[in-house]
């Protein structure tokens, strides 16, 4: 084994400085093949830049109507019409009518490998939309086993719910944004294991909560922050049952300038209290943001079950020895650079949307169950192929060595001028999504012009045929006054569900997020807000997503101590020291919740 040092390098993307460290070093040789000469070198794009160009190659919300290229009917698809390659229905794709080994060809060995990776990629059609098992649930994607959900998205196992993305195992909910095993939510973020919580963040094991933020085992709480097995509080407040019922009452939550009132009353009120560094549990040896039952993961956000694993971002489960991997994971080993790959996969390198007992695989796109392959795209159950094309198992080894060593003899140069050689993940301009489309905006938003000049695509909002019947600001008040579910449906004309609402976004804003400037009510959402007597939503349900994403912290770690009088534990930390919060290392702040 060589000996590494640890190494300072700039960016060739951004500029920035940034370390490759001892560990990195080992996890790349570990990660090389031991009989090949060409190893995997240490990354030229630092960590930020590497999981930007990761998160472009996944648009998590975005829906569309096009035809498929392969029946010619008209289909829902994550992948727009501007798309310039083939899109094949999600279950034709699957289907036997077709085989991606059709698409084989030699490697040119007078052409960049990326330019002939982005050829095929063309080539060979893409599956619509990634789902399985819908039920009265057309208008999701990224989703299985979902009945009765409408735009839910990067979901799995839930029933009636509307608009949301990472719901799980949840029912009868509205507008959330990761909630799990949880009932009759609305407007939450990060909640689990819960019922009946409303316009809250990170509570779990909790029941008729509103306004609330960190509370653990609490119900019948209005307001609060904190608090850990309390019951009838107001703004931390102990109140009997019946004056906290009587409170609540009066609050009259079902208007909406009242819940406008509430919400900047609850933001001021957060800020008195102290936050913890970073949200997790039962972690040994980790640094990050919202990590749990791990040890040893280190620069991560999102990621649970994992061991020895670093730069992981975003909804990874049980990973394990691996570095750089964006969504998915789920019993996933020894990977590096890899965006929606997962379930069951071991030693993928460099590969994108591979799923299901992969192995071995390098530089692939939309393979599944399949080993040993390189430059690949579309391919199902195969072994030995090379830009789909079959070799012998004698052949492809040789063949592989001799593209990596020409990989970087010829290297790809993209439009911003970087240099891809072996070792680099697909260059964010090859992606099927336009960057306002993906995550990447989410996390790393970016104006038309600097995507432009990144060489990606932009995005603009499909127009559609309709006409504003009524602005936010006219719709009423309160919810009391909007007609009950059965005379809404008894006379559609006079209601609610007939208007079409213009979305509250101001205009200056609406390129970032996505807004489709106007928005319709539909039935099972009058039910709910009916039911719960919540005050009708004045924005878009694209806007209303990005809202919820606020409560999201960045994925930059600064290193920041206590704010404890008295603690001077240092700690990584995604609140940055301009930051208004009060940030409390791990022991101090479980000192402080009651």
């Amino acid at each position: 084994m060589i000996i590494m040092n640890e190494e300072k390098k700039n960016c060739q993307n951004c500029e920035s400085e940034f370390t490759v460290e001892v560990d990195d070093f080992e996890f790349y040789e570990k990660m090389s093949d031991s009989k090949s000469e060409v190893k995997i070198p240490a990354p030229t794009f630092c960590s930020a830049c590497r999981v930007q160009r990761r998160m472009a190659f996944f648009n998590q919300t975005n829906l569309y109507k096009r035809k498929c290229d392969g029946t010619g009917e008209m289909i829902f698809s994550s992948i727009s019409e501007d798309y310039s390659g083939k899109v094949y229905d999600t279950l034709y794709w699957w289907s036997d009518n077709w085989d991606a080994i059709e698409y084989a060809r030699d490697y040119d060995f007078n052409k960049t490998f990326f330019e002939q990776i982005k050829k095929l990629s063309l080539d060979v059609p893409k599956f619509s939309r990634s789902v399985l098992n819908l039920v009265n649930s057309d208008y999701c994607a990224g989703g299985a086993n979902l009945k009765d959900c409408y735009l839910v998205f990067n979901s799995g196992d839930n029933e009636n719910c509307l608009y949301g993305a990472k719901l799980n195992f949840s029912k009868d909910s509205l507008d959330n944004y990761n909630l799990i095993k949880s009932e009759l939510c609305s407007n939450c973020f990060m909640v689990r294991n819960s019922y009946q919580v409303h316009y809250s963040q990170h509570c779990n094991d909790c029941q008729n909560i509103y306004f609330s933020r960190d509370l653990r085992g609490c119900s019948n709480c209005f307001g609060c922050v904190n608090l850990n097995n309390k019951s009838y509080y107001i703004f931390n407040k102990k109140y009997t049952k019946d004056e906290y019922e009587k409170k609540v009452k009066e609050f009259d939550i079902g208007s909406f300038q009242t819940r406008q009132a509430i919400e900047k009353q609850i933001k001021d009120f957060c800020l008195k209290y102290p936050v913890k560094y970073m949200n997790g549990l039962n972690n040994v040896d980790v640094s990050g943001n919202y990590i749990s039952n791990s040890k040893n993961v280190k620069k991560s956000d999102h990621i649970a079950d994992a061991e020895n694993c670093k730069y992981c971002y975003s909804y990874q489960i049980g990973v394990k020895d691996s570095y750089d991997c964006t969504l998915f994971g789920t019993n996933a080993e020894m990977i590096y650079e890899t965006a929606v790959s997962g379930l069951g996969i071991s030693n993928l390198k460099f590969c994108y949307e591979c799923y299901t007992n992969n192995s071995d695989l390098e530089y692939c796109i939309n393979c599944m169950s399949s080993s040993n392959l390189f430059g690949c795209v579309g391919l199902r159950k195969k072994q030995y192929c090379i830009f789909n094309k079959q070799y012998t198992k004698e052949e492809f080894f040789p063949m592989v060595e001799k593209i990596k060593k020409q990989m970087n003899e010829m290297p790809y140069t993209d439009k911003q001028g970087n240099e891809y050689k072996y070792g680099e993940f697909f260059p964010l301009e090859f992606s099927s999504f336009a960057y306002n489309e993906t995550i990447a905006q989410d996390y790393f938003p970016l104006t038309k012009k600097e995507i432009v000049e990144k060489g990606c695509r932009w995005k603009n909002v499909e127009e559609k045929d309709y006409k504003i019947t009524i602005e936010a600001k006219d719709l009423p008040d309160n919810i009391k006054d909007v007609s009950y579910v059965a005379e809404a449906m008894r006379d559609k004309d006079s209601s609610i569900l007939k208007e079409v609402i213009g979305c509250a976004t101001r205009q200056e804003d609406r390129e970032q997020t996505g807004c489709a400037t106007a928005f319709r009510i539909v039935l099972r959402e009058l039910e709910f807000y009916k039911k719960m007597n919540l005050s009708l939503p004045r924005y878009c349900p694209s806007c209303r997503h990005h809202e919820r994403l606020k409560y999201r912290n960045p994925l930059k770690l600064y290193k920041r101590s206590c704010m404890k009088e008295g603690c001077d534990t240092e700690f990584e930390t995604t609140y940055a020291p301009n930051r208004p919060e009060i940030v409390y290392c791990g022991k101090c702040y479980q000192n402080e919740v009651v």
